[in-house]
């Protein structure tokens, strides 16, 4: 039996101040969880863009030694080729990065590799050939310059792109490389 000078606290349900520490509660697990999604996020990215630039450089190994001989069965005579070439002025500053280059005295062919060709890559190679074509105007360079874009895949969309820019088109054929020439095409001269 209870007297009246004993009291009781009611129960209080929830309260202002339960609710508010159980919602910075779960924000401070939201953050951390995020934050872990966020470092494995950075990883993933990381371990694909090292497949990517490994595959896009094994890439570039089995097309380079090919490519002479198939673009001198087209009536070219190139003497020197190299893959990952640096073009520089006098300062050092970085004109343009080639993936594989092609040369003679007459001319040369610039080629950008990818694993999976995009229509970004082609029009990222036609920059690449004005800053090319204007390299070799402030250095004496006469010769005609040449573009090719190669990819393990290249979807119609973008070699029928790449062909209207004037590029010459290498892709995948089975175990080797080829080197695409249609009908009437005309490549392009910078």
């Amino acid at each position: 039996m209870s007297t009246a000078t004993e009291t009781q606290e009611p129960e209080m349900g929830l309260t202002f101040e339960k609710v508010w520490a159980a919602l910075l509660k779960s924000q401070e697990n939201f953050d951390r969880r995020t934050k872990e999604a966020d470092r494995q996020l950075q990883e993933t990215r990381q371990l694909i863009g090292d497949l990517g630039r490994k595959f896009g450089s094994a890439v570039e190994h089995m097309v380079a030694p090919n490519l002479v001989e198939k673009f001198n069965a087209l009536g070219f005579n190139f003497t020197k080729y190299g893959p990952n070439i640096a073009i520089s002025d006098k300062t050092r500053k970085l004109a343009a990065e080639v993936d594989v280059f092609l040369e003679n005295g007459d001319c040369a062919i610039a080629v950008e590799v990818k694993a999976q060709l995009k229509i970004d890559d082609v029009k990222e190679h036609v920059e690449r050939m004005q800053v090319l074509r204007r390299y070799a105007d402030a250095h004496q360079d006469s010769r005609k310059f040449y573009g090719a874009v190669a990819g393990a895949i290249i979807h119609g969309n973008v070699k029928e792109y790449a062909l209207k820019t004037g590029f010459y088109v290498i892709s995948q054929s089975g175990d080797t490389m080829r080197i695409d020439v249609p009908e009437g095409f005309k490549p392009r001269a910078w």
